[in-house]
């Protein structure tokens, strides 16, 4: 099988990576899915303890004054400018032309061209390197070693980008 790059297809958002240039922005990538995991499982965390309380306390409801509805209505705000850092944080990888598949593992997908049809190149925060790829619609679970590619000679990569 071959790992395969064009520039970029009629759509301009998307991108094929080459097994080489996926792990050319490995250092970059890890940084942005080392901050999307650690602030996605805070968030998880703070809404979470934020649900129990006000159901503990019944303090969801309109009818309920309490002292703490003021520091409730804060706690919700601060969660919601965090949800926003977090899809700014996945715009980022999706302007580099990334997909983040899951944000809690930090599992991540770049799109590439196997033997001439899509699938992606696949990688996990705290993996050295893009070590597996899978089919469009395999998904994580389909996952297989970037052993079986082999690279395209660059000719063959230029006459494929004429065809696009």
């Amino acid at each position: 099988m071959k790992a395969t790059a064009a520039p970029t297809t009629n759509d301009a958002t998307k991108r094929y990576f080459t097994l080489a240039e996926a792990n050319q922005r490995l250092p970059l990538v890890r940084a942005i899915v080392s901050d999307i995991v650690e602030l996605f499982r805070d968030v998880t965390d703070r809404r979470q303890r934020l649900i129990d309380l006000i159901e503990r306390n019944q303090l969801g409801s309109k009818r309920v004054a309490s002292p703490y509805t003021e520091e409730l209505e804060q706690m919700q705000a601060d969660i919601q400018t965090d949800v926003e850092r977090l899809n700014v944080f996945a715009q980022e990888l999706a302007d580099l032309g990334i997909e983040l598949k899951d944000p809690n593992i930090g599992l991540i997908d770049f799109l590439t061209l196997v033997d001439d049809r899509e699938a992606y190149l696949c990688w996990k925060l705290g993996e050295p390197e893009v070590g597996f790829w899978h089919e469009l619609t395999a998904g994580v679970q389909g996952r297989q070693s970037v052993d079986d590619l082999r690279p395209q000679p660059r000719s063959q990569i230029s006459n494929l980008k004429s065809q696009i």
